[in-house]
């Protein structure tokens, strides 16, 4: 019997991920990272972002490491885009095994009764429908080969209550919803769909949004009390589209320090409740 091949080895695949660039030369947000990654491993990357120079930079960072990637300008709420940046990757490299939806924006503020309605409608497209359209013509290429993964970015906003905007929290909702249904779809094809619901990691995008004091508030709010970054992310995206999670479809993973587990402060709260009860018991038994 052959030896196993070596473990979280791509030789051989192509990977798409869409938001492949960073705001910020040298920055490392969830695209990026997962497109280094990916290249690390072996995998032939098409690098997709509707700034050339976001991805630009994101390719020269593979290439001082020895990775096989090339640009590709999509903007992915154009569904003209997400079909000619698909036929492009299999042009240069001849295949599409992984899919990576990355694509995300905060969302416009405001509640039901204040918010832009064609902003909302716009960035349903950008969180939401663009996901929908890079898989409509990916999920083609996945069959021919046999196999697929796609891993569409959520948010822990979308598990959980109490985010104070509206697009953010329906439109990572609705990609959990849309992953369940694909994982359906297409698991007899062989196509498995997952997805990695991060909790507040330090991007570019967040950084741009956020004072030191919420920084730290934001930590203090998960299991850990550490900070997360794009590398946490990209680590666990890499497992999921890896031919060692071959028997995983459908799942939400969260990777967010344990924020969506419970709240932190509850063993304090806890500790002082059963010293309060202690002490009354005492003093009612005196």
């Amino acid at each position: 019997m052959p030896p196993p091949p070596p473990a979280f080895s791509f030789d051989g695949d192509v990977a798409i991920v869409s938001g492949a660039g960073s705001r910020l030369d040298g920055e490392i947000g969830n695209g990026r990272a997962t497109a280094i990654l990916l290249a690390r491993q072996g995998a032939k990357v098409a690098l997709l972002d509707v700034n050339v120079e976001w991805a630009q930079e994101t390719k020269r960072m593979i290439d001082e490491e020895g990775g096989v990637s090339e640009v590709i300008q999509c903007d992915v709420t154009q569904e003209s885009a997400c079909a000619n940046a698909v036929k492009k990757t299999v042009e240069l490299f001849g295949a599409v095994h992984i899919l990576v939806n990355v694509v995300g924006v905060g969302g416009t503020p405001g509640n039901v009764t204040e918010l832009d309605l064609d902003v909302w409608d716009r960035e349903l497209r950008i969180n939401v429908t663009s996901m929908v359209m890079m898989s409509r013509h990916a999920i083609p290429e996945m069959r021919k080969v046999g196999r697929g993964a796609i891993v569409n970015i959520s948010s822990v906003s979308g598990l959980v209550g109490g985010n104070p905007g509206l697009l953010y929290p329906t439109s990572k909702g609705a990609v959990i919803q849309l992953t369940r249904a694909m994982a359906a779809h297409h698991g007899p094809e062989n196509i498995r769909v997952n997805c990695v619901a991060p909790g507040m990691v330090y991007t570019p995008m967040v950084r741009g949004r956020m004072t030191d004091g919420l920084r730290q508030q934001r930590i203090n709010q998960n299991l850990m009390r550490q900070e997360g970054t794009a590398w946490d992310v990209g680590y666990a995206i890499l497992f999921l589209v890896s031919r060692e999670a071959r028997w995983i479809t459908g799942v939400i993973f969260p990777v967010d320090g344990g924020t969506t587990a419970g709240n932190p402060n509850r063993p304090a709260l806890l500790a002082d409740t059963l010293v309060a009860e202690q002490t009354a018991a005492a003093r009612a038994s005196s």
